[in-house]
């Protein structure tokens, strides 16, 4: 199976609590919901479509928890609900589950490895939804194949960010774009590609350039000649 990450972001990156209130707190958080306005019909039905190709889900805890105890209880008329209450749900934590939800199980303690072998079994996609710390590990271990990318007109200066210190580097391939009118911007990502560079420095650069690029301090600028008698 692909694992396919999908992953709601400010323009600065902030991936914490996007749909309500009292979401993720930690770290002092008040800006939970920020997403919610920002969503239409035409979100929702792409989310919808995606959504049906899905064979498995899998999660971070707290996302897990969240998810639990809300869609369960959605009703059978909500599409979204009806195809993640009936799939597997494979979930990262390192205590047992506290709460239940047909079809969840928990991975063991090595998280990359029992990823890497839920890929291996037969199907289209392993889909993950949130989870900004499980994304955080798939990343660093390369396990995530696509990125499905919602990025809103707002901005927090704080909170979780999809892309944290240490992340590792890397190239995506865009596969498809889209904007909403309400000015969230979807953006569909391949990784794998390769991190590539290039300058537009001069080549033959003056000495000013050249001494800024070795970090040495340019010699003062000499004094005008001012004429008159010497």
């Amino acid at each position: 199976m692909k694992l396919v990450v999908s992953m709601f972001v400010t323009l600065d990156g902030v991936a914490q609590a996007p749909g309500g209130p009292d979401e993720d707190r930690s770290g002092g958080f008040e800006h939970g919901g920020w997403s919610v306005p920002h969503w239409d019909q035409a979100m929702v039905d792409v989310q919808i479509a995606w959504v049906d190709t899905l064979d498995a889900l899998l999660l971070g805890r707290g996302t897990w928890e969240i998810f639990a105890a809300h869609w369960p209880q959605a009703g059978d008329d909500d599409p979204i609900a009806v195809r993640f209450n009936e799939v597997p749900k494979h979930v990262a934590s390192h205590a047992p589950l506290g709460m239940t939800w047909e079809g969840s199980t928990r991975l063991g303690d090595d998280v990359p490895a029992a990823v890497a072998a839920l890929k291996h079994r037969p199907g289209n996609q392993l889909q993950v939804h949130g989870s900004p710390g499980l994304v955080q590990t798939l990343l660093r271990h390369g396990l995530v194949d696509e990125l499905r990318l919602w990025t809103f007109p707002v901005v927090l200066g704080q909170g979780k960010r999809l892309f944290e210190r240490g992340t590792v580097p890397a190239g995506l391939k865009l596969l498809d774009t889209l904007a909403f009118d309400t000015g969230v911007v979807f953006q569909h990502y391949a990784m794998g590609a390769p991190v590539s560079y290039g300058s537009f420095m001069r080549d033959n650069p003056p000495p000013e350039e050249l001494q800024r690029r070795l970090g040495i301090d340019a010699p003062p600028a000499p004094h005008a000649d001012r004429g008159g008698p010497r």
